[in-house]
């Protein structure tokens, strides 16, 4: 059994990718219900790929908007479609944790509300995916180390009738602070403003929602203790520039799943494990390293800053392989692992051929492909002559090498290692 502490995005992914492999698992959330509010609002293509691969992207993408561009004081700054698969989707944390939910139910599990994790026996794998006061952190004892970046950041949903594309982000400059809005499905907006700000384009029919935070950036000092893991804002918190927050959760989890499955499952030893903090810290520290300058440099007041701002970054973005880069960047499709699960030519880079299928891909002979099942599970085939590919269900390269089983063999020998003995048998 795998307890995870927490039903937002990242929890519930977590839960769809462990049932998928058939671990048992319960979710549970000391809130008494669903939020309802939107809070997150940006689905990068990289977070798309991981709810499609989970089944559980369903019709967000068709009833999300698209954003396609951005506009500094009414001027096309940046092209959002640089890239193929590109395109931030504007759909709403409540509406992804709908879809999840739904997934969930269909393959077994009901969120447990009203149900503190202080309520639950510490005796199965525990991951903590309760936010950014996360009490599995707290109760395993694990540092959040950082500091807060911004004070008073005002976030508001709102209904307005405003002559703005309804496909771009519009970035609008008013002397020292600046406002940020973007439009929302069902004809609303939101309205970021740093320190305060209240100023809009026009006037305001209707405040659906607001909330005002101050901007951390803070990461776990380990993603792991013993048999407790973090992910999502368990694990780090940062700008909410970039849309990178609730995307960078669905990574976590999924990249958590199928190792632990592997381990449970008594298909790998708890060493495989390891390779979850190893691949995904350095992930959320490269988005806290990204967007916490870029926080300051496009939120923060001074003149200098401004001036900065004005002279050099809104030029600078105007370059094409600047676009490109800072596309790459935001869409999270160009993660690329390292170490062990990540072997030969462009191994741990994403596989586009086979970036929804959600399971262990063998691009391969038949021989190669009863090694990986015999050690994998379910595993599925395609014929593929030259270098063998081994594709991992995150849709990432783990192996390339000559088509030979005895090499495949080794090599998974070598990564999953022996398995423990079972503590607890896993049902299906």
């Amino acid at each position: 059994m795998v307890i995870i502490a927490g039903a937002g995005p990242t929890g519930m992914a977590l839960a769809c990718g462990l049932r998928q492999c058939g671990v048992d698992v319960r979710v549970v959330d000391a809130a008494d219900g669903p939020a309802t509010t939107s809070r997150a609002m940006g689905l990068q293509p990289g977070g798309a790929e991981v709810l499609a691969r989970l089944g559980a992207l369903g019709d967000l993408a068709e009833k999300a908007v698209r954003l396609r561009a951005m506009r500094i004081n009414g001027k096309k700054a940046l092209d959002l479609t640089a890239l193929r698969d590109a395109g931030q989707l504007v759909v709403s944390q409540a509406r992804v944790e709908e879809r999840l939910r739904t997934r969930l139910s269909e393959l077994g599990v009901e969120v447990e509300w009203s149900t503190p994790i202080e309520s639950v026996p510490a005796d199965d794998w525990l991951v903590g995916c309760d936010g950014a006061h996360s009490a599995v952190r707290r109760r395993a004892g694990i540092p959040f180390e950082g500091s807060q970046v911004m004070e008073n950041f005002l976030l508001r949903d709102v209904h307005a009738t405003w002559d703005l594309d309804r496909e771009s982000i519009h970035v609008h400059t008013d002397g020292p602070s600046m406002t940020t809005i973007f439009p929302l499905p069902g004809g609303q907006w939101r309205v970021m403003s740093p320190n305060g700000g209240r100023w809009t384009p026009g006037p305001v029919d209707h405040v659906e929602w607001e909330s005002t935070f101050r901007i951390h950036r803070r990461q776990a000092a380990t993603y792991r203790r013993g048999e407790v893991f973090l992910a999502g804002d368990a694990a780090h918190i940062h700008s909410p520039v970039g849309g990178q927050g609730m995307n960078t959760g669905l990574g976590d989890a999924e990249n958590l799943a199928w190792k632990l499955a592997l381990v449970v499952r008594n298909r790998a030893s708890e060493r495989l494990l390891d390779t979850y903090e190893a691949e995904r810290r350095p992930i959320g520290a490269r988005v806290l390293a990204s967007t916490t300058p870029a926080t300051r440099l496009v939120l923060g007041p001074g003149l200098l800053t401004r001036t900065v701002r004005d002279r050099l970054l809104w030029p600078l973005l105007a370059a094409a392989p600047v676009q490109r880069r800072l596309v790459r960047f935001t869409s999270q499709l160009d993660l690329r692992y390292s170490g062990p699960l990540a072997t030969g030519r462009r191994g741990g880079e994403r596989v586009p051929a086979f970036a929804r299928v959600g399971r262990w891909v063998l691009a391969g002979p038949p021989a190669c492909l009863e090694v990986a099942r015999e050690r994998l599970g379910d595993v599925v085939h395609h014929e593929r002559a030259g270098d063998t590919l081994l594709v991992r269900p995150d849709a990432h390269l783990a192996w390339r090498g000559p088509s030979s089983p005895e090499r495949l063999s080794a090599w998974l020998n070598e990564v999953l290692g022996v398995p423990a003995t079972p503590r607890r048998t896993p049902r299906s």
